[in-house]
């Protein structure tokens, strides 16, 4: 994957999700085909806080039982850094485990929020260019 497409109407969604559970790390999957963005599914973050996330075991199964249905596949990963960074942490480097899928990361920005994708392959990371479509 060189680079990430979603509409406006699907980073809102994200953003409402990760705004929702601050001051903690919000998080959730993309769903789509190959770059392209198609469903947000917002998922609980297990473990409330707001420097690290973990999503909630079932309600990850659930996405991905939802993805099969749909025919779609895991696009990319999304979680907020409210106090920052604007890219992967060494803990989210470690912890990656969706080969082939982005690490999108949001932090603060002004008034609202910066949205930046990365590819996390080899205990390293690469930023990919995100498009915002109408």
């Amino acid at each position: 994957m060189n680079e990430l497409v979603m509409k406006m109407v699907d980073l809102e969604q994200v953003q409402d999700a990760i705004t929702a559970v601050l001051p903690e790390e919000g998080c959730g999957l993309l769903l789509g085909k190959g770059g392209t963005v198609e469903k947000v599914i917002a998922v609980e973050n297990e473990l409330h806080s707001p420097v690290s996330f973990r999503m909630n075991p079932q309600a990850q199964l659930d996405a991905l039982i939802l993805a099969e249905d749909l025919g779609l596949e895991i696009t990319g990963i999304f979680h907020s850094h409210p106090g920052g960074p604007d890219h992967p942490s060494q803990t989210d480097i470690s912890r990656f485990f969706y080969p082939g899928s982005a690490a999108v990361i949001l932090s603060p920005s002004g008034n609202g929020w910066q949205c930046k994708a990365f590819i996390i392959e080899a205990g390293s990371y690469r930023e990919i260019p995100v498009f915002i479509l109408p």
